[in-house]
């Protein structure tokens, strides 16, 4: 079952799909989520969130500055003051 995620800036709609998992650079530290994680809400610092597509796969970087990560029933939102792939 995949996990829909969902990363979005003042400006724009950065990311929004079915993953495999994704890893966070939360504040207290990187947490990963995968489908049917509990719900959890916490800071993100300034790093890089990896989003592996599909099991096995590389992860793709996209940098963030600070914001807010939310998982829930729905899958994970991440609400970042900015954002930027990394090539």
């Amino acid at each position: 079952m995949p996990l829909h995620f969902e990363l979005v800036t003042p400006e724009r709609l950065v990311r929004s799909d079915e993953v495999h998992m994704v890893v966070v650079p939360g504040s207290d530290g990187d947490f990963g989520v995968l489908a049917g994680h509990a719900p959890f809400m916490s800071t993100v610092r300034s790093g890089e969130v990896l989003v592996y597509p599909t099991a096995g796969t590389a992860p793709q970087r996209i940098a963030v500055e600070g914001g807010f990560a939310e998982v829930n029933e729905r899958g994970l939102t991440m609400l970042a003051e900015r954002a930027d792939v990394v090539a």
